[in-house]
């Protein structure tokens, strides 16, 4: 890796997301260990997973958050106050903006999750409202649409992002970028213009962590 850029994980869920049991401890460590010089938590419809692993390390983590919105999730950076799901994608742009955060599409063409992707119209309803579409989701079962998606990132000029979409501790750095140092949205922003990507794809399997997960939780809590 180049001296001067970060390796930075834009895509993490830890046990505050219904689907994972990743704990805060156990993410530093990882990242620690694998190099990741920033991790954006962005836990399902809260940021409380995001705020626990700062107060471990503040200097390693990105405050985000996946949001449900009517017709899909989005995905937003620096974001200071949650945004609730089940509100429309306008209406959760809007709330997103008005706190300063930077805005993306996770997994926006991935054909397998039906209920969590936008789908192409849907995207393209509000493509020019957000600054990135993710083109690399690393549990995206189907190489063909994360493909798809950087073919529709560059069609319209948005930014690209990659994430390991990390439910466990082992997928955490799967799909990364090295971007410039940043410190802030405006500067993140700028760097993601110069950023690389890196990773591929984490396999089918790490889906049946996340159902493991669920079940956990529900027969013994969270």
């Amino acid at each position: 890796m180049t001296e001067s850029l970060w390796r930075v994980e834009l895509h993490c869920h830890t046990r505050y997301s219904p689907d994972s049991l990743s704990s805060a401890r156990a993410i530093v460590a990882a990242c620690r260990k694998k190099g990741i010089d920033r991790i954006a938590i962005t836990e399902h419809n809260n940021i409380a997973g995001a705020l626990a692993v700062q107060k471990l390390a503040p200097d390693l983590v990105i405050v985000g958050e996946e949001i449900k919105t009517t017709m899909g999730e989005i995905i937003a950076w620096f974001v200071r106050e949650a945004v609730p799901k089940g509100l429309s994608p306008a209406e959760t742009i809007r709330r997103l903006r008005q706190q300063g955060a930077v805005i993306g599409i996770p997994h926006p063409l991935d054909s397998l999750r039906k209920s969590s992707a936008m789908g192409l119209e849907a995207t393209l309803a509000i493509i020019d409202e957000v600054d990135a579409l993710e083109v690399l989701n690393a549990r995206s079962a189907r190489r063909d649409d994360n493909e798809q998606a950087r073919a529709l990132a560059e069609q319209y000029g948005k930014l690209m992002t990659a994430g390991s979409d990390a439910h466990t501790i082992g997928e955490i750095g799967r799909a990364t970028m090295l971007m410039p140092p940043f410190h802030d949205a405006e500067s993140f922003r700028a760097s993601l213009a110069h950023a690389r990507i890196e990773g591929g794809l984490s396999g089918h399997h790490v889906h049946f962590y996340s159902t493991y997960a669920k079940i956990h939780k529900r027969l013994f809590g969270s």
